[in-house]
């Protein structure tokens, strides 16, 4: 008889059972500008307010916030690296946002018809998003017109219901799915240029799941445009600051706007990580200005881009960005700002964001306002919670979430599975942060919080599922004892293996192996989840004598062949063995190139499943796109005594560590 274990982990599951179970609600209009922002800019240009009233001049001359405007498209298909249509995209989306603004300013429905007439014809004629920089194209032009539908939706500008579904249908099915694993193979303003596109379509189409994945990875995301590792440091100092000013100022910008989305939700994503993102405008503005700043040579995440000093190209050359931010820290927050104020003060009145459809622009119009003392959402009850994360630490599970606008205190509440009932297990925590120390290793646990005023409790979070430690019978290893340690934890996305060394080489073996017992006729499957922080990385699976090094076992792994061209590898699976412990490693079988739809312009853009099997004496590895058809790489036909099945990732990278998603894994 077979013995057979079990162990899935499978994050799409979870996620289904919690799609429908909270009644979270967005507020509408909710991405830069909510219902009092519009009043505010309305009412400031009927008084003449300056230098709101400097600002609406501005937009008003432009060429594209007239209602006569000739709209350049639409197309059935737009890219970026080949060039196809990039400019008559984003030339039709900045008149579709400015059309949408000069209606709720004028109150003139040929605006209100322009913008719908935009948003309409590419919503039903657009069918994809092409060329090796089709993540930034989506997350630059399709933000304006995000916003402009969202506008018009909300303002009683007369669009048919019929419409707004194909608009919705068209963000969820052409535009989400080239930025839905944003892109942490670049430079951090691809990445944070998916990240508020991602935003602004959750909110549109009131997709709270797609939410809460954006302000997730605006914290904790392994690419370059996540908060942390674009702004890298308590001075400032951004990832593309040694690259040249104008990619600074638009990464940083990127961010500003998310914090701005999510502020209009009631959330205080500007304050997190103690004002990070006024300290990357304080820095970045000062710079720009003639100051001088420090600067520390420091490797990127994907471990391609490290720069001895700070770029002078562009230096002095200030983008439309600084008003959103000076206004919030200022204005609302009561802070200071002032190489940012500076920056503003030298842009006013702000003009469109130029080039093409990378800002908003209009900042002196769209965010001027007078200093505020109390914030309104004091006054009404909490909005849900956003972001909550869950992270396994010693013997207790850690839980963080975006601080709630008015909030007093928050209300933790903990279930054991995904069926159980949530309990209360502290009532009354005054930060967005709370340690659970009261968990059994090995354990599965959900949480969910609330945030409390003296006007009531808001609905409650998106849950978070954790493992305590990993899940019974798993364990981490070094392969190589003097490398630094990776990390495997078991989240809501499945495992997440941060893996470092250089790989499998000769007779060498540098990686992070988690593994957990094998015995006799199993079979260790694995799906991989898109991205990869790094063109270095390499991952697999194993079966092995022992988490010694240079013992006997069998290798399947996926790694670059990066010696020729560094941001165009070619990605490729092989297997390997050491059939007696101390030999070198031996290639088995022949070695498979990757082909589309896993990689896409040499990149690893799609899933993808390996396969370990073992049977009598033997052993056998396979490769599958979509794990159905699955192709034999090598067979071992030889008893090696293997008693551990595990998972295998490596940086390929001396400095730097890398990070894998693998949301199935199963041993049976």
């Amino acid at each position: 008889m077979k013995t057979v274990v079990r162990y899935l982990i499978n994050a799409s599951a979870l996620l289904f059972c919690f799609q429908t179970s909270t009644a979270q609600q967005f507020v509408h209009p909710g991405l830069l500008q909510n219902r009092e922002d519009l009043a505010r800019i309305k009412n400031g240009v009927a008084m003449r307010i300056e230098p709101i009233f400097t600002g609406y001049n501005e937009l008003k001359e432009n060429r594209q916030s007239q209602f006569d405007y000739k709209m350049q498209g639409p197309m059935e298909m737009v890219g970026r690296n080949p060039t196809v249509g990039q400019g008559v995209y984003d030339a039709d989306a900045n008149a579709a946002y400015q059309n949408a603004i000069m209606w709720t300013i004028t109150a003139d429905q040929r605006y209100a018809e322009k913008a719908k007439q935009i948003v309409d014809a590419w919503a039903s004629t657009l069918k994809s998003i092409t060329g090796r920089d089709a993540v930034l194209m989506a997350g630059l032009g399709p933000f304006k017109m995000v916003n402009a539908a969202e506008i018009l939706r909300y303002t009683n500008s007369n669009w048919a219901p019929v419409k707004i579904k194909q608009a919705e249908k068209h963000f969820k099915e052409v535009i989400y799915p080239v930025i839905k694993d944003f892109a942490p193979f670049a430079n951090g303003n691809w990445d944070s240029a998916a990240l508020k596109t991602m935003m602004a379509i959750a909110v549109f189409c009131n997709d709270r799941p797609m939410f809460e994945r954006a302000i997730v990875y605006y914290q904790y995301g392994e690419g370059n445009g996540s908060l942390p590792n674009y702004i890298i440091n308590e001075e400032g100092q951004c990832q593309e600051s040694g690259r040249d000013q104008s990619h600074t100022q638009l990464g940083i910008a990127h961010l500003a706007d998310c914090a701005e989305i999510a502020w209009q939700q009631g959330l205080n994503l500007y304050g997190i990580l103690n004002d990070r993102l006024l300290r990357g405008f304080e820095y970045t503005a000062k710079y720009n200005l003639g100051g001088d700043v420090p600067y520390l040579p420091a490797m990127d995440q994907t471990g391609k881009y490290l720069h001895a000093q700070i770029a002078t190209e562009g230096r002095g050359k200030l983008r439309a960005v600084y008003e959103e931010v000076f206004n919030h820290y200022v204005h609302r927050a009561n802070k200071t700002a002032t190489f940012t104020q500076k920056a503003a003060e030298k842009v006013r009145p702000e003009p469109q964001g130029t080039p093409g459809a990378d800002h908003i622009g209009f900042g002196t119009l769209l965010y001027s306002r007078s200093p505020q003392t109390i914030d309104p959402y004091a006054k009404v009850k909490p909005c849900t919670p956003s972001g909550l994360t869950a992270m396994p630490e010693n013997r207790s599970i850690q839980l963080t979430w975006v601080p709630v606008r008015g909030a007093i205190f928050y209300q933790v509440k903990r279930a054991i599975n995904r069926k159980g009932k949530f309990k209360i297990i502290s009532t009354r925590v005054t930060n967005a942060q709370f340690q659970d120390k009261n968990v059994a290793p090995g354990r599965k646990y959900v949480y969910t919080v609330s945030a409390v005023n003296n006007k009531g409790r808001s609905t409650d979070a998106y849950p978070a599922a954790v493992t305590a430690g990993l899940p019974a019978g798993w364990s981490v290893t070094d392969l190589d004892p003097k490398s630094k340690k990776g990390q495997a934890r078991s989240l809501e996305s499945g495992f997440t293996v941060e893996g470092n060394g250089l790989g499998f080489t000769g007779n060498e073996e540098q990686a992070t192996y988690i593994h957990h017992k094998l015995v006799p006729y199993q079979t260790l499957a694995i799906h991989y989840q898109p991205q990869l922080t790094s063109q270095f990385t390499g991952f697999g699976i194993s079966f092995r004598q022992s988490a010694k090094e240079k013992g006997t076992g069998v290798n399947l792994l996926i790694y670059p062949e990066v010696s020729q061209q560094l941001e165009a590898p070619k990605w490729v699976v092989t297997c390997t063995a050491r059939l007696h412990p101390g030999d070198s490693l031996t290639q088995v079988g022949a070695t498979l190139d990757i082909k589309e739809p896993v990689i896409s312009f040499n990149r690893m853009t799609g899933g993808c499943w390996l396969k370990l099997v073992q049977e009598q004496n033997q052993v056998n590895a396979f490769y599958s796109a979509d794990g159905k058809d699955w192709q034999l790489i090598g067979t071992v036909a030889r008893n090696l005594s293997l008693t551990e099945a595990g998972i295998i990732v490596f940086s390929g990278l001396e400095a730097v560590s890398t990070t894998v998603r693998f949301d199935q894994v199963r041993l049976e």
